[in-house]
């Protein structure tokens, strides 16, 4: 809960940069500037592994927002759910640091879109995550990719999807809802 007034001002900050002319193109990548919060702290007094992906979250929505994506999808009922997604951490970041987040869409597969966001200070990575997403409609189901491209356009210029990420897709994946998934340890 105490994220949801960073991402309230990342939402009003993001559409007022839309309006001023700001916007993005699908394969760009997006910046937002943030500082690291006493609430951000674990009792290590850094960054809290598990506070990194909510402030992702933020750059998804400057991403989605600047791109019109978001209002593409509002418009249609479509909402974006994350499968899954694995982070890498290099350096901590200390209370009251400055750093930006980075994030921009890297691809697809035959289900889901794939995003990557960085954690950047003064030019250098110190944290980076690979998203997998879904996109749902909110009267049920996917929105296979054709739909989702004769609606949105295919961008131009997105990168091939390393070959790890599609094996980590692949061997992260849970089994489908409509099938069991039994808690049985090995």
């Amino acid at each position: 809960m105490n994220v949801i007034w960073r991402t309230l001002l990342i939402i009003w900050q993001a559409r007022r940069r839309a309006r001023r002319g700001e916007t993005l193109e699908p394969t760009a990548v997006g910046r937002i500037r943030l500082t690291t919060l006493p609430t951000d702290l674990d009792i290590l007094r850094h960054m809290n592994n598990g506070r990194y992906l909510s402030l992702f979250d933020l750059g998804r929505w400057d991403l989605l927002i600047r791109t019109g994506l978001f209002d593409a999808m509002r418009k249609r009922g479509w909402y974006a759910v994350v499968s899954s997604e694995t982070v890498t951490f290099r350096k901590s970041l200390e209370l009251w640091q400055r750093f930006d987040i980075e994030s921009r869409f890297t691809g697809h597969d035959d289900r889901a879109l794939f995003m990557e966001h960085r954690v950047v200070v003064d030019g250098e990575m110190y944290a980076r995550v690979i998203v997998r997403a879904r996109m749902l409609r909110r009267t049920g189901g996917t929105v296979p990719h054709d739909e989702l491209f004769a609606t949105l356009g295919r961008p131009e210029g997105v990168p091939d999807i390393a070959e790890w990420i599609h094996e980590w897709a692949a061997a992260s994946a849970l089994p489908s809802t409509k099938r069991p998934a039994p808690s049985v340890w090995r």
